[in-house]
């Protein structure tokens, strides 16, 4: 009965603001930058344009050894990501089970909020199902290029496309599965960056907040801003 006021008392109520305004932010951006990209291309679109175009390609190629060797340098980055991932993981578990000591090191930061263990346990936590969420991503990123790779396997020769409409719909096929892996391998990014933002909470909840806002910031302009973002742009139709 008493369960959920004694959670609330936890933690005070500016980290209770930053915690909502992380999740938010978090959600919020991803819903908005998705949207967005239908009426301002980002740079994921763009590039998922360029990979329909290489499925294209890959349609009117005999040997396909290079599109191949493309499909496996894509799937390093999430591989490599996803191990990454699993030792920061174990840090954070390992962390967990000497919260005292660690907590005690962090207090000596400049700066850095004096908290009890049980708030430093939690802060802990948040860092560890972030990185947690990222390694899924990762995976199924890795999962879906493999997915892909049949795809370009599997395609038939270019002279066994009956017409140019079949040809197409291949290519758009292949290329959106190209797309979704790399959209997913975004996702995992994304939650790198929001780790950032996670880690200013050690400090104090307004530089939380004000971490969260920055990372939030640095990603639309990445996303919508960016230099390569313009020069990609110019290849448009």
């Amino acid at each position: 009965m008493n369960l959920l006021p004694t959670l609330i008392q936890v933690l005070p109520a500016a980290d209770w603001l930053a915690l909502v305004l992380f999740f938010a932010a978090w959600a919020g951006y991803a819903t908005f930058a998705r949207r967005r990209s239908t009426v301002r291309p980002s740079l994921l679109a763009l590039t998922n344009r360029e990979r329909v175009r290489w499925m294209l390609q890959t349609t009117l190629r005999d040997n396909r050894v290079i599109d191949g060797v493309v499909v496996q340098n894509l799937s390093t980055s999430p591989s490599f990501f996803a191990s990454t991932t699993i030792l920061i993981i174990g840090g954070l578990l390992a962390v967990l089970s000497t919260t005292e000591q660690a907590s005690a090191i962090v207090q000596e930061i400049p700066f850095a909020a004096r908290t009890s263990v049980l708030v430093f346990d939690l802060k802990i936590v948040l860092l560890t199902a972030v990185f947690v969420y990222a390694f899924f991503r990762f995976t199924w990123s890795l999962r879906q290029y493999t997915f892909g790779a049949l795809l370009v396997a599997a395609a038939p020769p270019h002279e066994a496309f009956a017409d140019e409409g079949r040809r197409n719909a291949f290519a758009s096929r292949a290329g959106r599965v190209m797309g979704l892996a790399a959209e997913t391998f975004n996702d995992g990014l994304r939650a790198y960056y929001m780790a950032f933002a996670a880690v200013a909470w050690f400090f104090s909840p307004w530089a939380f907040m004000a971490g969260t806002a920055g990372v939030v910031f640095v990603l639309y302009r990445r996303e919508f801003h960016s230099d390569v973002l313009a020069v990609l742009a110019e290849g448009g139709d």
